[in-house]
């Protein structure tokens, strides 16, 4: 699955176009390389997001094309 669409559907960011803004910008790695929106996420892998001054580590658990709201913290958890 894209990055920007892990984003949507595990709502860590909200709207996809945000997501994919976010991450062009090189605020995102994955398993710590720097990763365009496009980048492929498995499970397993690690995100590290910059959020201005916050920082948030994540771990993908599971991948999913859809969610809702209540399941969509299944698919990932912090480090």
């Amino acid at each position: 699955m894209r990055l920007d669409k892990f984003l949507k559907v595990s709502r860590i960011i909200k709207r996809r176009t945000v997501a994919k803004e976010f991450t062009d910008n090189g605020r995102a790695l994955v398993n710590d390389r720097v990763a365009k929106s496009s980048s492929e996420v498995t499970i397993g892998d690690v995100l590290e997001l910059h959020f201005g001054e916050k920082t948030m580590k994540v771990k993908v658990l599971n991948i999913k094309e859809t969610t809702k709201k209540t399941d969509s913290e299944d698919m990932y958890e912090e480090v």
